[in-house]
């Protein structure tokens, strides 16, 4: 949105005014028009609206806000192809997100000025655990490129683990095509990256893609507020995918969002004896579709490719009969040496030498407390 300095003061005036949420603000947008009307309204009229306590606040400019304004102004001149805020009136807000229960004042978004958010009618969110098994990172990064693939656009939250892989797969199968390969909504200011080991993933994201967040410049990780941007990001995309999740976790967040909203959820099952696997399964008990292959999600949200991508998501692994033996007897849970040498009968030094082969060609992950797991590929 190309913003009129004084416009940008009233809106963001609005978004700090304290007291006055959200929820407030949109009653007020919807009686009054524009922040610019608002904040022209005698406290008679806001009355009808807010609190009297609340139509004080409106009537005070927050002591932030020229700081605030100043920042924000000197970012959007910066590079004003790649800087934009849109909000509620532009037209260029997303209608899926404009269709929630509680959609965001201000959307501050980075990325070419080609891409947009209106360009996600082929989406899908692709959360998980910060701390997934290599398993789990495998399978994201793999759905993530297959989707990409499809031509599919990967939305997800920059976090360590499953979102970082997902974003990784989506911007592998990008390539040099000119078109949005996936969104990242982010819980801080667009000035910060965070965590700072995706900072390089991020500048990347920022070139064949888009971050989003609905924070002021400057907001800095706190914690309150990852779970309030799981709302943009299921809003956003059609329906969501789980990869891995811990029962408590801010993907289960994720996924009862976009039950809310009326979206698909989709859940990759994984070992009964990985903790990182229980949220997925618990969604597939309430419900959730079991996805093996991204077949499985094309089917229900209609997203099926023009033509199939040549390798497709968590494509059938090999058959023991043309795998290495002792991937066959490692199976597909983490297993210890001890474990290994009752199913094959081999020695210990065998077995290590072996594993470390497997794990060299990158077919085997080495895990805490002396366990090994194959990593799967798409």
């Amino acid at each position: 949105m190309g913003f009129e300095r004084e416009e940008l003061h009233h809106w963001l005036r609005l978004t700090l005014t304290p007291g006055v949420g959200d929820s407030t603000s949109r009653k007020l947008l919807a009686a009054f028009g524009l922040p610019e009307a608002v904040f022209a309204q005698p406290q008679s009229a806001l009355l009808h609206v807010v609190s009297q306590a609340q139509a004080r606040a409106i009537a005070q400019e927050p002591p932030e806000l020229q700081a605030l304004a100043g920042q924000t102004w000197q970012w959007l001149q910066a590079d004003p192809e790649r800087h934009r805020i849109v909000t509620l009136a532009d037209a260029a807000y997303p209608a899926s997100l404009l269709e929630t229960a509680d959609p965001p004042l201000l959307l501050y978004l980075m990325g070419p000025a080609g891409f947009d958010l209106t360009q996600l009618g082929r989406s899908l969110a692709v959360v998980g655990s910060r701390n997934p098994t290599p398993q789990g990172a495998g399978n994201a990064r793999a759905f993530g490129k297959a989707l990409g693939e499809a031509g599919v656009v990967v939305v997800s939250g920059l976090a360590l683990g499953i979102d970082g892989a997902a974003h990784e797969g989506a911007l592998e199968a990008a390539g040099s095509d000119a078109r949005l390969a996936t969104v990242a909504v982010v819980g801080t200011g667009l000035d910060r990256v965070y965590p700072a080991r995706h900072r390089a993933l991020a500048h990347r994201i920022a070139q064949r893609g888009l971050i989003v967040s609905e924070l002021p410049l400057g907001t800095p990780p706190l914690t309150q507020n990852f779970p309030k941007r799981n709302r943009i990001i299921a809003g956003l995309a059609r329906g969501t995918l789980v990869v891995e999740a811990a029962l408590q976790s801010g993907s289960l967040i994720t996924a009862r969002l976009a039950v809310e909203q009326g979206k698909e959820v989709f859940a990759i099952p994984g070992s009964i004896h990985a903790p990182q696997s229980r949220g997925c399964h618990a969604l597939i008990r309430q419900g959730a579709k079991l996805v093996e292959t991204v077949k499985d999600i094309f089917e229900d949200l209609d997203l099926r490719a023009d033509t199939a991508p040549a390798r497709s998501a968590a494509s059938a692994a090999p058959s023991s009969a043309t795998e290495p033996p002792l991937l066959a007897a490692l199976g597909h849970d983490p297993v210890s040496l001890d474990a290994l040498v009752a199913r094959t009968g081999w020695p210990a030094a065998q077995l290590q030498a072996q594993l470390l082969e497997l794990e060299l060609a990158g077919e085997v992950a080495r895990l805490p407390g002396g366990l090994f797991q194959r990593i799967g590929h798409a």
